[in-house]
């Protein structure tokens, strides 16, 4: 099959999750934009949108509407010159709707894993447990005579691993989206060892098309993003342990949280990122690099802490966000939890001492104001260099957590998860949007 044929019929798993969402979206673009080509005409493409429940396929088929809709005015020009030969389009408004109709009609939502037997490619988004995975790609590969490829979006579990315990052959490969899908420019593509030369040409291919930016990662559980995330995580809470000598616990969170975000011009801090993400999905994904990995004892006591009293994180289903280590109204940071007392302690209550005990800082960076700034390269020399010069023990903690982030990704580099330093860069600059890559030499 060539690139049009093998994307004739697509399956995406877990298409109304928050990952599976973003793929479907992106994808029923890429093949309505496939259908409206005058070479496919007659030719039909079929997107099967699967999940458990009816009523999230129906919330999902909203958002792509919306979505859509946003696309098609961004690219009215571009449309106009698809549909010129109609001659019933006349107004933008007219063009728009028809190209929402054309998108939504190769989405086939449903929740029956048969659709999935007539695919050429499976796209699976659904939750971090490789039984559950394998159980999915064994059962469609005994049904599917079209021998399909499997797309998984795993973010830690060893693409290797899947593959020889679900007898795929080598049709598997790891395309780690990052969230959001549909905005992200990021890719991790990660090899199995016996995946298709083939189905890697094909998979660069595509995100080519879906203007990705593309990083690959060896098959070493992790990756490259969640292999610096967690030990970065690993270091923060540490770091909570060693100020418990002179702070409470909810200062010292509020401490590192605020290190992390605004001294190192990142654009949320630690905690606030496990939150983001999900303090259960966090320690689920430690537990899976911990088992793979030998050398290494990657677990957080804090994490599982807080999890045993019912503390989660993550986001509702319209994007705000849930309580975690900290709390938030409106999306700002109004407290931090307290696991001995079970509440959320106001940050008016916390922020006086954490400043006094940081001391005299350099001025603070906003993330927005850097980030896109094009004299950043000079402007990060002199922050950092008035960080060396500082004897506070704020710019203490900032250097040292720098430090270890560069000791991360070199590390990554040296364990061979990553190719070469510049991947590392890449996926924390274009993954987690930070204002620098870890391996610098702003910190030495």
């Amino acid at each position: 099959m060539n690139y049009e044929e093998r994307l004739q019929n697509v399956s995406v798993l877990g298409a109304a999750g928050k990952m599976g969402s973003g793929i479907l979206l992106l994808t029923s673009v890429e093949l309505a934009d496939l259908s409206l080509k005058p070479e496919n005409k007659g030719k039909s493409f079929v997107l099967n949108a699967i999940d458990v429940s009816d009523e999230a396929l129906t919330g999902v088929m909203r958002y792509l509407k919306s979505q859509v809709l946003k696309i098609a005015e961004k690219k009215i020009v571009a449309l106009r010159a698809i549909y010129k030969n109609r001659q019933d389009l006349i107004e933008n408004s007219e063009i728009i709707d028809q190209y929402v109709f054309d998108v939504l009609s190769v989405v086939r939502p449903g929740t029956r894993l048969e659709a999935t037997y007539e695919s050429g490619i499976i796209f699976e988004a659904i939750r971090e447990d490789p039984a559950l995975k394998v159980r999915i790609y064994t059962q469609i590969k005994e049904n599917n005579p079209n021998h399909p490829w499997f797309f998984t979006n795993t973010s830690s579990i060893p693409i290797s691993e899947l593959d020889e315990k679900a007898g795929l052959g080598g049709s598997i490969i790891g395309f780690h989206f990052y969230n959001p899908p549909a905005i992200q420019k990021l890719v991790e593509v990660i090899k199995a060892k016996n995946t298709l030369s083939e189905l890697e040409d094909f998979a660069l291919t595509f995100a080519k098309n879906l203007r990705k930016i593309v990083v690959p990662s060896n098959d070493i559980a992790g990756f490259i993003g969640n292999g610096h995330f967690m030990r970065d995580i690993l270091y923060a809470t540490s770091q909570v342990d060693l100020l418990l000598k002179d702070l409470s616990f909810v200062e010292a969170v509020y401490a590192i949280n605020k290190i992390s975000h605004e001294y190192l011009i990142r654009p949320m801090g630690i905690f606030q990122l496990i939150d983001y993400v999900g303090v259960d999905v966090c320690s689920y994904i430690l537990s899976v690099m911990n088992s793979h990995l030998e050398n290494e004892e990657l677990s957080s006591t804090l994490l599982n802490k807080v999890l045993d009293l019912g503390v989660k994180g993550g986001q509702y289903s319209d994007g705000s966000q849930k309580d975690g280590f900290l709390k938030y109204e409106k999306g700002k940071i109004t407290g931090v939890f307290d696991p001995g007392k079970k509440e959320y302690i106001p940050v008016q209550v916390i922020q006086g001492k954490v400043e006094e005990k940081m001391g005299i800082m350099p001025p603070v960076l906003p993330w927005k104001s850097v980030v896109s700034n094009p004299a950043k390269e000079e402007i990060l020399k002199s922050y950092f260099m008035e960080i060396k010069k500082s004897a506070s023990f704020g710019a203490s903690l900032t250097l040292s957590y720098a430090v270890n982030s560069r000791q991360i990704g070199l590390h990554l580099v040296n364990t061979k998860v990553a190719f070469n330093e510049k991947d590392v860069n890449t996926v924390l600059l274009t993954g987690f949007f930070h204002a620098y890559g870890p391996v610098n030499e702003y910190v030495l």
